[in-house]
This record gives structure tokens, sequence and C-alpha cells, in this order.
């Protein structure tokens, strides 16, 4: 009984934070599943091309962006209590009426869309006043009830500093706006509350939430944390290792840091804890895991979608730009894990069959290189069919998907069903690789088709998941007739077992709405603090601000950012955390870091903020995943999310690093080895980064070694810090040479501008611009223009500003006619920073020797 009441606390958790409290019954029930349904088959109908042939539905972006809004709204205010005294049970009458006005007044748009565009830019009328007022209001109430107070405090004075401008000190002062013009913007317009973060939302998360939930209740969820077990549970510390990966992979699926640690959690949190691991220990693993989860391609949270909107590069750049960071992340907590274990001495759990070396080799080979090759066949398969089939090469790769899917299905058959085991049970042994592969294996095929039209079609992201839900809608209805008929089973269980997934698919469509309803309200009290820094131009002005607390110092802006996000993200969710600090934060950071002479690529910075975004998530006091994964693991909260700080250490130093080494994210590296090179390097530093922080390498290590593992770690992660000691990256030329350097330098090279010149107050300052020069070919005066905006002039013995184009990079830099560049850095001559890779790897081998000896010493004969 009070195993069933910890658990039922568990899944409040769950709802309270991500699917509403509320569970009423009767009519109120029904009404409230019946709109859940409706709306995942309202997106899906949107994103086919469904309204385009038959010609109903066909409406423009900020109309859907409407009835997306809409549902959110009516959904949160049924399912979410107003108070923690608010009935449970049932829907009292005022969340009705507040429902059903939400509802409405972001239909409003929908139904009066022409007066809405006829009168913009214009007077509104009172109607539209007083129904973008209710809305605001009823969307600050909502993100209340979900999501807490913190984002609204943020919004509410965002809003109120739109108001307010003309009395605040000048370096944050604006002209101040009306209530008309402000109604206008953030509800009557595509840049406040209907704008690029609902409408992403919208085109893209939704379907991606709705994915991860039909998985999950098809069975793939269970089929991930059984492989995890199966493959590493019978190592030391194997269940803890079993959780590192298993909440990777339901990463992939979940949008959910709370739903992940709750999820895979009350399975591997038990076992870590009967292993040996202290109860803090074991929910700090899994909470540091589950929120890795989100930094994970191909989702990430959702943040990956809004970043090609604010970044303007496409999906699969951003995956391409994102997956060294996490993979790296995540095999540095795998080695921690493994430290732990080893330090505490911790037994190894029995497998069901002991293994002997062929059959461990066997099972790597089956378990990975099985992949590889099944990888390199079905995209060998898929070239040969487009190329030989032409227009009939996509309905002849469905029929061979389904003639995959059954030949998967017929071999499950053969082994027993992935059952939810008791991790309590008094027996635990780690079942084979293979059986549970084999269990499972046809739910490769959707994520496989997700990842095939995102990576190699190069499909849109909303039309790359809907093919991705249309293979996993057609799972849940067949695998468990399918499976019964090659087990022999009667035909007359056919109909239930259809009846049972048909089951599944209804609860995976009501389960991504609840889930989606939390996301949706986030983006929607996102777009105010947006729409806020659009109509004032507060991101000109953070420019200034940021300048003027860091003092131009590039180190001090990013800790400043790192430290705004962290408190920030105390309060928020991640994906709105992102949104928030990358709105203000990121072309500021860019631009002052320009000012001051380095060039840091604009996707490296958003990255940077969603990151310590995520580092919120462990951060005390205020840290709802760690108190999640102390609510199963049954620890002190703030002991546990003191220690999920400790081990998300490692994730603190890579944003640090890939900002000042954008190489890490791929980003200028031109061949594969170099590519290689750098990814090995890195896993290798984190690992050995994870070591210093836990005091043990080969053996305990003594505090000067730890000290030697971080400056390793940090030589290896970022070599050209030490190759810059040695040679300087830029050599001083005549400023009178400004054409002859540019049309010579090499693709995307940097040179750098010491420059002065009055700003917009009229004082002298004196700036070193970093400028990226772009790729070559180009005359010098036509490269510089491409890449600055400036035209420049010769006279009287100096180099002047001629002209800046407006919006251009030299004028966000504060750059202005008539500057004088007084000096001019050309691109110095330098050794690779590879090079400094050698020492690095020979330090730690003797490092690694001297622990080695002392081991042995210690071992005796």
């Amino acid at each position: 009984m009070a195993e069933e009441t910890h658990q039922q606390k568990l899944e409040d958790l769950i709802a309270e934070n991500d699917t509403g409290a509320r569970d009423a019954s009767g009519l109120a029930r029904k009404v409230v599943l019946g709109v859940a349904l409706l709306w995942p088959l309202y997106q899906l109908y949107m994103a086919s091309p469904l309204p385009f042939v038959t010609g109903f539905g066909l409406i423009d972006d900020s109309q859907q962006r409407s009835i997306h809004l809409a549902f959110a709204l009516f959904l949160g205010f049924l399912t979410f209590p107003a108070f923690l005294a608010a009935p449970r049970k049932y829907i009292p009458l005022y969340d009705w009426f507040l429902a059903i006005f939400a509802a409405g007044c972001s239909l409003y748009i929908l139904v009066f869309y022409r007066d809405v565009v006829e009168n913009a830019g214009g007077l509104r009328t009172s109607a539209e006043t007083i129904v973008s007022v209710l809305g605001i209001i009823l969307v600050m109430e909502i993100t209340r009830r979900v999501l807490g107070p913190s984002l609204v405090i943020v919004a509410a004075i965002f809003s109120l500093y739109v108001f307010v401008g003309p009395m605040l000190p000048d370096l944050i002062s604006h002209r101040g706006f009306s209530l008309n013009r402000y109604v206008d913007h953030m509800w009557l317009t595509t840049e406040g509350i209907f704008g690029l973060p609902l409408g992403v939302s919208n085109s893209f998360i939704f379907l991606f939430v709705l994915f991860g939930a039909l998985l999950d209740k098809g069975g793939a969820g269970n089929f991930f944390i059984k492989l995890s077990f199966s493959m590493l549970g019978h190592l030391r510390g194997g269940p803890a290792k079993a959780a590192v990966v298993s909440s990777g992979l339901t990463g992939l699926i979940s949008g959910s840091a709370i739903a992940n640690v709750v999820t895979t959690g009350t399975f591997t949190i038990p076992l870590m804890k009967r292993i040996g691991f202290s109860a803090e220990k074991a929910a700090a693993i899994e909470v540091s895991a589950s929120i890795n989860g989100q930094i994970m391609p191909p989702v990430m949270g959702a943040a990956a979608f809004l970043m090609t909107e604010f970044v303007g590069i496409s999906y699969y750049q951003v995956v391409v730009h994102a997956f060294v960071p996490a993979i790296v992340s995540y095999i540095g907590l795998f080695y921690i894990v493994h430290l732990e274990a080893v330090k505490a001495d911790m037994p190894v759990l029995a497998k069901l069959r002991e293994s002997s070396l062929l059959r461990i080799i066997w099972n790597f080979l089956f378990g990975f290189g099985a992949v590889a090759l099944v990888a390199g066949i079905v995209y060998a398969v898929a070239i040969g069919l487009r190329m030989a089939a032409g227009v009939f090469a996509v309905p002849l790769a469905a029929v061979l998907l389904v003639a995959l899917y059954i030949w998967l299905l017929s071999i499950a058959a053969h082994y027993p069903e992935l059952e939810i085991d008791d991790p309590d049970a008094p027996l635990v042994t780690i079942p084979e690789l293979k059986p549970t592969l084999m269990a499972g294996l046809h739910f490769a095929l959707p994520i496989g088709v997700l990842i095939w039209c995102l990576m190699v079609q190069r499909l849109s992201p909303g039309l790359a998941v809907s093919w991705a839900i249309i293979v996993m809608v057609a799972i849940m209805l067949t695998q468990k007739p399918v499976t019964a008929w090659f087990r022999g089973q009667k035909t007359a269980g056919f109909g239930a077992e259809f009846r049972e997934g048909f089951g599944d698919l209804i609860d995976g469509f009501i389960a991504g709405s609840r889930n989606m309803v939390g996301i949706a309200v986030a983006m929607a009290a996102a777009g105010i603090i947006v729409g806020v820094v659009s109509l004032t131009g507060l991101g000109l002005l953070m420019t200034e601000i940021i300048n003027a607390v860091s003092g131009g110092n590039v180190m001090m802006m990013l800790l400043f950012t790192a430290i705004m996000c962290v408190v920030l993200g105390m309060g928020l969710p991640t994906t709105a955390n992102y949104i928030v600090v990358a709105s203000i934060m990121a072309q500021p950071l860019v631009t002052i870091a320009a000012q001051n002479g380095l060039v840091i690529p604009l996707f490296a910075v958003h990255l940077f903020v969603f990151y310590f975004g995520l580092m919120s998530g462990t951060t005390p006091p205020v840290a709802v995943d760690s108190f999640a994964g102390a609510a199963v693991a049954r620890s002190d909260p703030m002991k546990t999310s003191v220690q999920a700080f400790y081990y998300s250490l490692r994730t603190a130093i890579l944003p640090f690093i890939f900002v000042l080494n954008p190489e890490m994210l791929l980003i200028g590296v031109e061949h594969w080895w170099s590519a290689a090179l750098i990814i090995v390097s890195a896993t290798i530093a984190m690992c050995i980064f994870g070591a210093a922080t836990q005091g043990y390498f080969l053996v305990k290590s003594y505090r000067l070694e730890s000290a030697l593992l971080i400056v390793i770690a940090l030589s290896l992660l970022r070599p050209g810090f030490w190759l810059d000691r040695v040679q300087p990256p830029f050599q001083p030329v005549n400023p009178d040479t400004i054409y002859a350097v540019v049309e010579t330098a090499p693709d995307n090279a940097q040179i750098q501008m010491s420059m002065n010149g009055e700003n917009f107050s009229g004082d002298r300052v004196q700036r070193l611009v970093a400028i990226a020069l772009g790729p070559s070919g180009a005359s010098g005066a036509n490269r510089l223009r491409d890449a600055t905006g400036m035209d420049m002039r010769f006279q009287d013995g100096g180099l002047y500003v001629d002209n800046v184009a407006f919006n251009s990079p030299a004028q966000k830099w504060g750059v202005d006619f008539d500057w004088q560049v007084l000096e001019l850095n050309k691109p110095n001559a330098r050794a690779a920073k590879e090079w400094f890779y050698l020492p690095a790897y020979v330090l730690l081998g003797l490092l690694m020797f001297r622990q080695l000896s002392r081991r042995r010493r210690k071992a005796g004969p």
C-alpha cells in the first residue's frame, strides 16, 4: 500500500508539472479527452497536403497559430487548477468560463482576420483592444498555473518596461508606447504572443511531442530501458550506466526532463541503490542523464527548431553542430558513473548466461556492427531505389518498409514480450542482449524514417516527423495482431489485440496533447518578452548594458550571460529560458565580442545560452528536476540537487570551450580526419575532466594530479590557447594595404582593425573590431563590403570609413562615417594548433604510468 502511494505521488508530480493535476470525471472528462484527441488530428491535417488537395482549411500561418493557442488555453484552464486548494475531481464553473473566454480571445484573430489585418498599424477598435487585453491577461494566468509565477513576473516586468521607458535612466530608456500600440504588437500581429516561438510550436514542436508520446505508449520507452540494461547491466555499476544510456535514448522522444527522470528513474534508481549507490547519488545520476537528454539531437527539448529560426540556418546544420558536445557530455557522465562504481568497489550483477570471451565479442559485433551494417544496407538500397525507380521510388520504398516490418515482427514473435520489470524484486539478473533487441527492434523503424527524412532527404522537420508518425501509427495498430498471428494464437483474439493497439493509439494522441499544453503556453508567454524586445529596441540597448557590466572583457560577458541563464532558469522551463535569454543576449554578445577583437559564431552563442538554461534544472535552491529525482529515490532534495550540480560540471565547461573553439561544433572544419581528431580528443578530455572532479583516475589522485588532469583536459579541448601564447594569431600591417590583405586572405579568414571615432553620444572611442571575411574570390573592396557593410577611403595618408550600410555588421559594432583605421592586423602564418595535442597526450601518458605503478604497489605481489 505504501508503495502504491509513493507511485501515485510520482504520477502526481508529472501531472502537476507536465499534464495537469486535475482528473475530472463524467461529461467534463469526456470533453477534455475529446478536445485532447481533436488537437493532434487537427495538427496532422494541417501538416499534410490535404488542405491543398481538398481546399478545406487553407488558412495562413497566423490563423493556424490562433487555433493552436486556443487548444492549449482551453485544455490548460480545464486541467490545471488555479490553486493548491482548488478541486481536482471536477472542473469549477469559473474555469469553464475562463477556458471558453481564453479560447475565444485567441480565435478572434481567426474569425475577424480581415478586420484585424485592415486595422494593422492604425488605431484599434474597442473590441480589438478589449479582446487583446483579456487575451494577454489570460495567457499570463494560465502561465502561472502551468509554469509557476517566474515567467509571469518576467513577462510583467518586460510589459511594464514598454510604458515606463521615458522615466528610466538613459542607458535603458526609450520613448514609451501607448496601450493601443502595445496590444497591437503583442496580440494582433505576429511579433508578440503569436510570434516566432508559437509559430515553431505550431509547425514543428507539437508533432515531435506527439511522436514521442506515441513511441512511449507503443512500448518504445520500455524497450530503450530494457535494451540499455541488457547491454550494460552486467558491468560494474551497470544499472547506473544503463540509466545514462536509457535516459539518452528516452531523451530522443521526450520533451520533458521531469518525465524522463520519473519514467526511467522508477526502474534504474532502486537498482542503483541496491548495488551500493547512495540515494542522493543514484537520483543525481538519473537527473544528470535525463537533463542531458534535452541536448541530444534531433529534438533537443524543442530548442533545435527555435535555433533554426533565430540563427537562420537549416535544421540539418543545427543537428550537425550540436551533436559533438552532446555525445561528449554523455560519455563524460558515463565515465563518472564508472569511476563512482570503481571507487566503491560495487558488485557486478549476474547475467542469465555466463559470457565467454567469444560471446562478448559476438555481442559487441551483433549489437553495434549489425546496426552499422543495416544502416549501410538501407542507405545503399535507398540510393539505388532513387536512381533506378525514379518517381516510383517512394511507393517502392514503402513496400520494402512494410516487408521489413513484417519480417522484424516475425522474429520478435519468437521471443518473450518486453514486460515492465519490478526493480524491487528480490533477485536481479541481466537478460541477454539478443532476445531483448529482437523483441523490440521494429521500434527503430519510425526513428529511422525520421532521421532518414531529416538528415538524408533534408525534408522540413514538420514533414519528416509526419512521415515518422504515420509509420508509428501503423505499428501501434498492427504490432499486437501480427505478432499474435506469428505466434499461432487463435484468430478470435485478433480483434481484441487490434482494439488494444487502437486504445494505445488514442492514449498516445491524448498524452501528446496534454504534454503539449505546457510547451505551447511557455511559447506564448515567452512571445511577450520577444515582442517587447522588438518593440522597444531592447536588443540594441543590451549591447551597451553588457559592455558596461563586463568592461569589454569577453570572459566576463560569457560569465554574466551564464549566471543570467541559470538564475532565470530556476523558475522557467528550458525552452522558455532559451527564448528569453537568446532574444536579449545572443546578438549583443556576438556584437560586443566583435568590438573587442573576437569572432564568435551566432550559433555557438545560442547553444551556450541553451546549455546554461539546462544547468538551472540541477542548480539549488530551485531545481525541479533534482527534486523529482529525489522523490523517486526518497532522498534529501537539497543534497540530491547539489550532487547533480556537481555531476553536471562537465556540461558547464563545454559552452565556454565551444564558444572560444567553434571547431568543436564542427564549424570551420574542412577535413574528415580533422573532425575525427576533434571528436576523439574532446571525448578523452571530458573523461579526464570527470576523473579530475572525482579525484580518481586509475587510482585515487593526489590534488596536484587532479589539477594536472584539468590542465590536460582543457588543453585537449582548446589547444589554440597554448598556440596563441607561442605564436600570436595576428601580425600588424600598414592600414593602407587593407584591400590587398582582404583580397589575398584565405576562405573564412579573420582580420582585426583598431578604429577610432565618435559614437552616437559624441564621445570619441577606440575599438578593436574583429572581421570574419567569408569566402574568397572577390576583390578586396567588395569582399570587405560584403563582410562589414563598410566602404573605405584614403585621405591625408590615413584610412577612413566612407560609408556604413544600414543594419550592417559595422553599424551593429557602433562604427560610423569618418572613423579612422589606426591599426590593421592580418592572420599570422602559424603552426597547426593540433601539435599541442602531443604534449598533452605525453603528459597524460606519464600520469597514467605513475598511477599504474602506484596501483601495482598497492595490489602487492
